[in-house]
């Protein structure tokens, strides 16, 4: 007897993988139709049958993901992400129009509170997709996360991008881990207790 459902699933057939999947069918159907560039029937059935051989010729391992979508905390990753992105952007810029500034890259290393594949994943990618800094290796086992730098001094130095990446993990944690996973990573509010601290 498996321990997930999903898992149980996917070994089960086509039939079933296909069932619990159609989500990624449908994706992988989207994509397909905005890379043609053309809304027709025959891009759609034919996105639908390259979505549902992916699915069954080559099915993706299940992620155990006990988390929940938590909406005010996903809006303020997602802006937060924005604003980074932005602010990340015209400083990046502003580091290639000044020829005489050589900037001091580094490799920094982060170890997660939540080495959850999931969760480990987002950061990642998330941290990588803000100019001026890139994840160069991953460790799943110990949670680390090496960043690659482009300017340290601009960034505020070492330890302010450790807690800039352990902050956005907590953004990560708090959008879309369970209570559970909250607890786990010390990043836990019980609201009980912030409503008798706060009167």
């Amino acid at each position: 007897m498996s321990l997930h459902r999903r898992r149980r699933a996917l070994a089960s057939g086509w039939f079933a993988r296909v069932t619990t999947q159609w989500r990624t069918i449908l994706w992988l159907t989207i994509v397909w139709v905005m890379l043609w560039g053309d809304l027709s029937w025959g891009n759609v059935l034919a996105g639908v049958i390259l979505g549902f051989a992916v699915i069954t010729f080559f099915p993706l391992p299940s992620i155990a993901a006990r988390g929940k979508l938590r909406p005010w905390p996903f809006t303020v990753l997602v802006a937060r992400f924005v604003s980074d992105l932005v602010v990340a952007s015209f400083q990046v810029s502003l580091l290639a129009l000044t020829p005489r500034h050589t900037p001091r890259g580094a490799v920094v290393g982060v170890r997660l509170r939540n080495p959850s594949d999931i969760y480990l994943t987002i950061t990642a990618e998330l941290s990588s997709l803000v100019p001026g800094s890139i994840v160069v290796e991953a460790h799943r086992l110990t949670g680390m996360l090496y960043l690659h730098v482009l300017d340290v001094e601009a960034a505020g130095g070492v330890e302010k991008v450790r807690a800039d990446t352990l902050a956005l993990e907590a953004r990560v944690l708090h959008a879309l881990a369970s209570n559970d996973e909250l607890r786990a990573a010390g990043l836990y509010r019980d609201p009980a207790t912030r409503e008798v601290a706060e009167a």
